[in-house]
């Protein structure tokens, strides 16, 4: 889910020079400098904050026809982190995520639609606990260039969506523990070599 926004990025704001080498870009995550992070309401006093620690998946941008790029990403949701160990473990249960049963999280990209000069809206599939639901991530691209500290070139982006996790299923502490999920994700991602892309395609 990451990745793509970056590549949106791009298309927003030209960030990316369209390479000599392909008409296809790859980006790989650098999950140390992604986070994805979730609020929900507490009762009424306060937002629950927690977090997923693990990805994998990733991006390609069609520089001739960007409506041609997708994003796949998978969410292991052992991952998950909250403040305190106890909230951990239920979170972990069946009355949340389920995670003996449902493991996987997924996000699956199918519009990209530019809404200004650094941002656009990514619409997608996504599937929690064996249901799947449209989600729209609203993304702003932050910085694309060569990293200070090596030679690899970054992109950057942040975004947020708001779901309902009763679309899901889940419905454990309604509505005491808020319906409304905030997400606040933020990605940097390592723009792969051109032979490494090649290699990646020719894997396909």
């Amino acid at each position: 889910m990451k990745k793509f926004l970056l590549a949106t990025s791009v298309l927003l704001t030209g960030a990316f020079a369209q390479p000599a080498w392909a008409e296809v870009e790859h980006y790989t995550f650098d999950n140390p400098h992604t986070q994805i992070l979730f609020f929900v309401s507490h009762l009424g006093f306060s937002m629950s904050q927690g977090k997923f620690t693990d990805y994998q998946g990733g991006f390609t941008f069609d520089t001739t026809d960007p409506s041609k790029s997708s994003v796949e990403i998978t969410i292991p949701t052992d991952s998950l982190q909250m403040d305190s160990e106890k909230w951990n473990e239920h979170l972990k249960s069946a009355d949340f995520f389920d995670v003996e049963k449902y493991p996987d999280m997924t996000f699956k990209s199918t519009e990209v639609k530019v809404t200004g000069d650094d941002t656009a809206d990514i619409t997608g599939d996504l599937t929690l606990l064996g249901v799947t639901k449209p989600v729209t991530l609203h993304v702003k691209h932050n910085k694309s260039g060569k990293h200070p500290f090596g030679d690899k070139y970054v992109s950057g982006f942040s975004a947020t969506a708001t779901l309902k996790r009763s679309d899901f299923g889940m419905n454990y502490g309604l509505p005491m523990i808020g319906d409304d999920v905030n997400l606040m994700i933020g990605v940097e991602g390592i723009r792969d070599e051109p032979a490494a892309a090649d290699a990646a395609g020719n894997n396909q």
